[in-house]
Parts: structure tokens; C-alpha cells; sequence
């Protein structure tokens, strides 16, 4: 298939959902989690639960990095933006996210100069057009994102660039499944893996899942028929006793993904010993820090904000929700004093929120067309 709608089409969909049900043991309960924001949304704005036998239950995980990070990283960002001169630029999913003193965008309304980027390249441009003045972009994602940052940061260097820096959240997606599969209390069958962050590091390190932890992951595409296929897929590995990596999103993943971009992030980032989670606290080894040799573009190192960070605030359970503990609605502030206007945590904001995808698809029946 080449096109969107055959990903889409409804008599293939009820095939696969059909298969789905004449396969599950009625005697098991599948639990199954959706790694990235993106699959969530789609399993919402689809009603693809709808679909599913009782006993297969989907979990939402911490694929959302814009949903993971904790509200003290956002308060230092700000922090920043406030300084005289300093030009704050970041993707617009950043621009409602709240921290301990508004968001971004209320920054802005104080005063602080907030641009919208599409692309780091964007925010390099807007340094090379104000010489005399600091640009900082605010970098985030998984390895989706990554080496388009890295790639911004090779060119800086290359254009030897005195104001533009770089302040790096940029965070791993094995560590936090490592984090979960570790969880005492946490039971999950197996994963619907991440189909972006799939197409940069490819399907052979998510192999501990299966190899350490014996449990399956299928890397997965974003349609709605691709995530039945997947759970499909997933469903026949735990029948069969199997825990194997497997890639159900043969046209845009690879086995060992893209070498240029990871060489690409290679040079650029190191690992940190650990980062903080929104939920989950410090993980080792889960986020990326500018290498010394980019130190100058590095916005910790050069503009640096020391002073008083806040924690999440505990009345929203974003924590909860992020690691499958909760459902989105379970939240005692969800639709209540977290709605997409008035939001209180990040799930309620970002693209790819958990909440902001309940919210939004809330009333969805079963659909089969965008």
C-alpha cells in the first residue's frame, strides 16, 4: 500500500480488528503500551479501542517529550528569556506549557521576546540576522529531533557564530522503557514501539526488551490500520510464547535506521548520568548533554540561570498518567481545572498529551477517515 486512505480504509481495518479477536485467548488480559504521543492520538481520534476485545488494554506511556519534562527545566528556559537582549525561540507546542511562573507565551506577554520556530535552521537564521543580540532555541524531543539540532549546532560551528546557543533537553527512549519494565508495580505485556524515533535509531535497540526483560515490541507506523496490524502482531508473539523484536513499519523503518544522523548526534551530544522525568523522577543515562568541544553554543554552560526551581505541582497526576499508572479521565483535575484553555500539566497541552487527546476525541465513536 502507498496511500494514506488504504491505511485508512474500513474494510481492511475490520479485517485486521476481526483477526484481532478471533486471536485473543479469552482466558488473558493484554496489556499493551503505545510508547509515542503520536500512536496515542491516533488510537483516540480513531476510537481504535473501540475496536479491540475487553481483555487487551492499552496503555499510554512517556512518549511525549514535551510531556515528560519537568517543570523546573521550563522554569530555567524562562529564566533566560527574561534577560535583557535574549531572543527565546522554540517549536509552538512549547508555547502553552506551563511553568511555575506561566508559559512561554506569558513570558512573552511580560515582555520577553518568544518566536515560534518550525526547525532549529529557523532559530539559527534569526541569530545570523541579529548579530548583537543572544539567540537561544530551546531543544527538545527524542531522537526524532535530535539530529536536526545537532546538524544546527555542526553549522554554528561552521559559521563561527558567537551568539546562538542551544539549552538541550533532548531525552532517550529506552532508558524510560527500561525505567518501566524495572517499576514493581507496573505490569505491561508488550509495546507498540515509536515509529519516528524508530526511523533515526532503527529496530535493534529496543532488542532488550526481548532479550532482558522477555517481553515483544513492535516498531509501528501512525495509521490506524498500521496500530491494529501491530496489536495484531503483538497478540500473536504472547500466544505463541515468543518475545521478538519485530517492525510492522517496513516502509519507513530500517533494521539499523539512519547512519548519517546518528553520526550526526554522535558528534554533537554526549550522554548525562542522569535527567529528570516528570513522573518518574531521575533515569540514568536518558538524556543528552552538549559535548564540550560545542561548549560555546551550549546555553547551560554560557548563559546558565542559578535560582529557584519549582516541582511539578502534585494536583496534577501527570506523573501517573506518563507512566500508564492512571487513564487520562482517572486525573481528579481532567476537563475540571485542566482543560486545553486553563491547563495545569503538560499532557494537557502538547500534541501528542495523552489528555489533550482524550479531551479532544472524547465523543469519537469509530471512525475510519481524517
Amino acid at each position: 500500500m502507498r496511500y494514506v486512505d488504504e491505511f485508512r480504509d474500513a474494510a481492511r481495518i475490520k479485517a485486521v480488528a476481526e483477526e484481532i479477536h478471533r486471536s485473543v485467548d479469552p482466558g488473558e488480559t493484554y496489556r499493551i503500551m503505545e510508547v509515542c504521543g503520536g500512536h496515542t492520538h491516533t488510537i483516540f481520534r480513531f476510537g481504535l479501542s473501540q475496536l479491540l476485545p475487553e481483555n487487551i488494554e492499552l496503555i499510554h506511556g512517556p512518549g511525549c517529550p514535551v510531556c515528560v519534562l519537568p517543570m523546573g527545566r521550563m522554569d530555567v528556559g524562562l529564566a533566560m528569556a527574561e534577560r535583557d537582549d535574549l531572543i527565546f525561540t522554540a517549536f509552538g507546542d512549547m508555547m502553552r506549557v506551563p511553568g511555575s511562573k506561566g508559559s512561554p507565551l506569558q513570558s512573552k506577554a511580560r515582555g520577553a521576546d518568544i518566536r515560534m520556530v518550525y526547525s532549529p535552521l529557523d532559530a539559527l537564521k534569526i541569530a545570523q540576522e541579529n548579530p548583537d543580540r543572544p539567540v537561544m532555541f530551546f531543544a527538545i524531543g527524542f531522537e526524532t529531533t535530535t539530529p536536526s539540532t545537532a546538524v544546527t549546532l555542526l553549522r554554528a560551528r561552521e559559521l563561527g557564530l558567537t551568539n546562538f546557543y542551544v539549552y538541550c533537553n533532548h531525552i532517550l527512549v529506552n532508558p524510560a522503557i527500561r525505567a518501566l519494565l524495572e517499576m514493581d508495580d507496573m505490569r505491561l505485556d508488550g509495546f507498540i514501539g515509536p515509529g519516528h524515533v524508530s526511523t533515526v535509531i532503527g529496530c535493534e535497540p529496543y532488542r532488550f526488551i526481548a532479550d532482558e526483560f522477555d517481553r515483544p515490541i513492535v516498531v509501528s507506523g501512525f495509521e490506524p490500520l498500521d496500530i491494529l496490524q501491530s496489536i495484531a502482531m503483538l497478540v500473536r508473539q504472547l500466544n505463541e510464547g515468543r518475545s521478538e523484536v519485530e517492525n510492522q513499519y517496513t516502509r519507513a523503518v530500517s533494521w539499523n535506521g539512519n547512519p548519517s544522523a546518528i553520526a550526526a548526534m554522535d558528534l554533537v551530544f554526549e550522554t548525562r548520568d542522569a535527567f529528570e522525568w516528570r513522573g518518574m523522577g531521575d533515569i540514568p543515562k536518558s538524556a543528552l548533554a552538549i559535548r564540550e568541544e560545542f561548549a560555546a553554543f551550549d546555553a547551560e554552560r554560557q548563559i546558565g540561570v542559578h535560582g529557584q526551581t519549582f516541582p511539578d505541582p502534585i494536583e496534577a497526576q501527570c506523573g501517573e498518567v506518563l507512566k500508564g499508572a492512571l487513564k487520562p479521565t482517572e486525573c481528579k483535575l481532567f476537563g475540571k481545572g485542566c482543560t486545553p484553555e486553563k491547563p495545569v500539566g503538560a499532557l494537557m497541552v502538547s500534541s501528542e498529551g495523552a489528555c489533550a487527546a482524550q479531551y479532544k476525541y472524547a465523543d469519537v465513536t469509530i471512525g475510519t477517515t481524517g
